[in-house]
């Protein structure tokens, strides 16, 4: 099972490399299904993975030019602060027999991975989906507006905060739709907030969780040098011609989990 993860966590970086995102969505179900990580903590294993790896690429991306900062800065004014808000006060108060209906008991852990599955059917939607036809050829810079931002930023900010997903599928129709970004430059801007979301949720983990750094530390690693691996097969086959598929891929395991975690 433990090899079986780590050539998993190789997956999230190739995928992350490949399509600009989406592998991470796959990071708490590695963690809990393959490691035997409690979800609670998984979620917080993910935002130190997804926000590291997410990092490296949009350093890449920054560097290419296809970050729009103020656009980035804008999305996390608001949702940076309901991530920390979130993992620093709410995450930790949540008890883990939520509410008992007869003789069934909604408990913590089964509250989160039947969320994390309705969110992976989610996600898999956007994948599904092509977004390249509705993403403008120009970006427009009147329309990056704070206030226009801000409640969309606070709905990021909880995805991130509660489940410990980067929100990638949210975040790149919002900066096409909203504020006009062509979709290199969405992607590219999507990746620098992810990292910025997710490293400071995990930062407002810190001491209510015992972090095995060793372990999350060689993860980290392995993702990271899968993303590599992924942008280097993505110059030899588009990522987009790939995304469609792992869309379906995501949608099984987000039909598996919800299915799991009822029967059992």
């Amino acid at each position: 099972m433990e090899l079986t993860g780590y050539i998993a966590s190789a997956l999230i970086g190739i995928f992350l490399g490949l399509i600009g995102g989406g592998g991470s969505i796959l990071t708490v179900p590695v963690m809990v299904y393959l490691f035997g990580i409690p979800p609670l903590l998984a979620t917080s294993y993910s935002l130190f993975i997804v926000g590291t790896t997410s990092l490296i690429g949009a350093v890449n991306n920054l560097r290419k030019g296809q970050v729009n900062l103020r656009a980035a800065l804008f999305f996390g004014a608001s949702s940076v602060i309901t991530v920390f808000i979130t993992r620093k006060f709410i995450v930790p108060a949540i008890p883990k027999n939520i509410v008992t209906i007869g003789e069934f008991t909604i408990t913590e852990p089964f509250l989160t991975m039947i969320l994390f599955g309705t969110l992976m059917l989610l996600a898999s939607f956007s994948m599904i989906r092509d977004h390249d036809k509705s993403s403008p050829e120009k970006e427009c810079s009147d329309c990056i507006k704070f206030f226009k931002l801000t409640g969309y930023g606070v709905s990021i900010g909880l995805v991130t905060g509660f489940l410990g997903a980067g929100g990638g599928f949210l975040l790149i129709p919002a900066l096409i739709f909203l504020i006009k970004l062509p979709m290199k430059k969405a992607i590219g801007t999507s990746l620098f907030i992810i990292a910025l979301n997710s490293l400071v949720g995990f930062a407002g983990d810190l001491g209510h969780f015992t972090i095995d750094w060793q372990f999350l530390s060689v993860i980290t690693l392995i993702a990271i040098a899968g993303i590599f691996i992924g942008g280097l097969i993505n110059k030899r086959i588009p990522g987009e011609k790939l995304k469609k598929g792992f869309g379906w891929f995501v949608l099984i395991m987000g039909l598996y989990i919800i299915v799991k975690e009822v029967l059992s």
